[in-house]
């Protein structure tokens, strides 16, 4: 599987190639999937570039993109969106167009009520297990683990140096994964070499603008798109299917 992430939390600041609306997003979101994405990944926004979580914003996030592209949409439920734990729970429970699965951070105050408000409602629960962090030992102690849809290995080093030491402890740390599938990625510098190594591994992988602004020869990306196919390569995609 090779998931897109669209935009993150990254603002007008990081360049125009920055999907923002929910018709860039669609947009971005088609151009990625052309390119060989599975999985679409996405922050929805309010008109003046906050990552939220209102169903109006979601809505209209969810339909823009799936009208242009048939492969699961998901959404994230960071605690930067909404800070306080109880509210991040009402507006899963008020959202009005569903995403096919959204992103739990496990280390985050309120994971287990967000997780169990999305299964609750159908919606797939992506378990995001930050490097660095408690949320592999809170995941492993959690009721709600069996039923997640997989598992984020979040390798939060940015260093090309140690982001795959980093990775390989993240991996060691998860131990339980309850028999969910993996998805392995890494963010800015340690975005690559994170790749790489779950195409070694065999591991799902997750690529664009969210995580790296940059190909692996440094040269800016100018879209989700080019990330996807560059991250096809990294991953030896072609050896794997021939």
């Amino acid at each position: 599987m090779v998931q897109v992430c669209l935009n993150g939390s990254r603002g007008a600041g990081d360049g125009a190639v920055v999907p923002m609306s929910p018709g860039a997003m669609a947009q971005s979101a088609a151009e990625a999937v052309a390119a060989g994405g599975s999985d679409i990944h996405v922050h929805p926004r309010t008109p003046c570039g906050q990552d939220t979580l209102s169903p109006k914003a979601v809505a209209a996030t969810l339909e823009a993109i799936r009208a242009r592209v048939g492969v699961p949409i998901g959404v994230t439920t960071g605690a930067w969106a909404e800070p306080d734990p109880a509210a991040r729970v009402e507006y899963v429970r008020s959202w009005t167009v569903l995403p096919d699965h959204a992103s739990v951070n496990w280390h985050e105050p309120g994971a287990e009520e967000v997780a169990a408000a999305l299964l609750d409602r159908g919606i797939g629960v992506e378990a995001g297990i930050w490097s660095g962090t408690d949320g592999a030992a809170r995941f492993a102690a959690s009721p709600l683990g069996p039923r997640v849809l997989r598992v984020l290995a979040e390798v939060t080093d940015t260093s090309p140096e140690t982001a795959e030491e980093s990775a390989r402890a993240l991996l060691a740390d998860l131990g339980i994964t309850y028999g969910r599938p993996v998805l392995l990625h890494g963010e800015e510098g340690g975005a690559w070499p994170v790749l790489r190594l779950a195409g070694r591994l065999g591991l799902a992988i997750r690529i664009g603008l969210e995580d790296t602004l940059v190909l692996p020869d440094g040269e800016r990306a100018v879209s989700n798109g080019q990330l996807v196919a560059e991250g096809l390569v990294q991953y030896g995609w072609a050896q794997r299917s021939s």
